[in-house]
């Protein structure tokens, strides 16, 4: 990191100032005030994984997604993640939701933090800020977090495995910054609160400013009276969780029957009686060894387990299909007239030959552009719809997603 991150500030307004629900993401090659007028392309160059970056305006005149009454209402809700954070007389307490209505402790009390996890999941404008960071492919974005907190409110000096944009949209934080190396943890804590923080730089965020930080950086926020902060964050597996899912992956659609190792049973007649039975027996050690070394995957493999996982919905998701869905007619009829959009829960990914849809995998179809276009997009207009409704295998998948719940008919909300 350098001695002094960048400081950008935006330049004249593009149509990345439009309010959240009808922007754009940016494309690789334009300027941007989102990334201090820079261009996507140059961000990713430049910062991406390899240094801080302090915007000033990224998003003029922002608001909150939610209000502080619609998070406390978000909640309540089971199928949100919700925690709460509260710092007092030198103690840290963590707290997992959902919470009651009346359990959030008063607005006037200091140092507390409630994060609600997933928001736009539930909601179209969180959502829609969301898409804004989508120049980073779906397959690493995961979600955007809204964090509430009161006067001298926040999570304690941390650092987390994964690039995320600290987007601030109501009140003022400061934050302290510091790539030191030293990520030893307090123990004894609920959170994961550094022992030793050695800030090196701060900045005071206000509504609008944004903050990108790459992994391992240490950093702490603290609140300057009530704020309102969204983190947009990204997925980083493990190697461990990518191999163990893959492995898993392999034996659940059979491969691994089907490869030299299939389902041989173990066998060993040669093995000798022992005088030490419960000890491990060379050969079976050998032998896990050997059928490891015989499992073989293809270029198509590794495809389609990295669609299907990253595209499953988490566990807490739900789709709540129509109540009354409409005749697949009167669905190409209102499509046409005001078009389509992925629902906010729905994960739409594609690759040389296949789609992943929430976890599922099919064939692309002929019409390719169409769903391609679909999942850049994650919407496709009226007008784009009325020549799309030609093609009635494409019309007739939709109108599966719409009955399921995975695609919604009409604009954001």
């Amino acid at each position: 990191m350098p001695k002094r991150p960048l400081d950008h500030r935006a330049g004249t307004a593009t149509t990345s100032d439009l309010p959240a629900a009808l922007a754009a993401p940016p494309s690789p090659d334009s300027p941007t005030p989102l990334l201090g007028g820079l261009t996507p392309s140059q961000f990713m160059r430049r910062y991406w994984q390899k240094k801080p970056l302090l915007i000033r305006g990224a998003i003029p005149d922002v608001a909150a997604p939610l209000s502080r009454d619609a998070l406390f209402e978000l909640a309540t809700s089971e199928d949100a993640e919700s925690r709460l954070v509260s710092h007092a007389r030198g103690r840290w307490s963590l707290e997992h939701g959902p919470f009651d209505s009346d359990a959030l402790p008063s607005v006037k009390r200091r140092e507390w933090t409630l994060l609600v996890q997933g928001a736009d999941l539930h909601d179209d404008r969180a959502r829609a800020l969301l898409d804004r960071f989508r120049f980073v492919p779906d397959a690493r974005l995961d979600a955007l977090m809204i964090s509430y907190a009161t006067d001298g409110g926040g999570v304690g000096p941390h650092f987390d495995s994964y690039d995320v944009f600290l987007l601030q949209v109501h009140g003022k934080r400061r934050w302290r910054i510091s790539a030191q190396r030293d990520l030893t943890l307090k123990p004894g804590l609920p959170l994961k609160v550094l022992q030793h923080f050695e800030p090196e730089q701060e900045w005071l965020l206000e509504p609008g400013d944004m903050l990108y930080l790459p992994p391992h950086i240490a950093h702490d926020g603290i609140a300057q009276g009530e704020c309102m902060t969204c983190s947009i964050g990204f997925r980083a597996p493990s190697a461990n969780e990518l191999i163990g899912q893959f492995l898993y992956y392999l034996a659940e659609r059979g491969e691994l029957a089907h490869s030299p190792a299939g389902e041989r049973l173990y066998r060993d007649p040669r093995q000798s009686a022992v005088a030490h039975p419960a000890e491990l027996p060379a050969a079976m050690i050998a032998e896990l060894g050997a059928i490891l070394a015989r499992v073989k995957w293809t270029q198509r493999d590794l495809v389609s387990f990295l669609g299907s996982y990253l595209s499953e919905p988490k566990p807490q998701v739900v789709f709540d299909a129509p109540d009354r869905p409409l005749a697949e007619a009167a669905f190409i009829r209102r499509a046409q007239a005001s078009g389509v959009r992925l629902d906010n829960k729905t994960a739409l990914l594609y690759g040389a030959r296949t789609y992943f849809i929430n976890g599922e995998e099919s064939a692309l179809p002929r019409s390719r552009k169409w769903l391609c276009e679909l999942a850049d997009t994650r919407r496709i207009e009226g007008k784009r719809f009325v020549t799309l409704s030609t093609d009635e295998s494409m019309t007739a998948l939709l109108y599966e997603w719409y009955c399921a719940g995975w695609v919604r008919v009409g604009a954001f909300s």
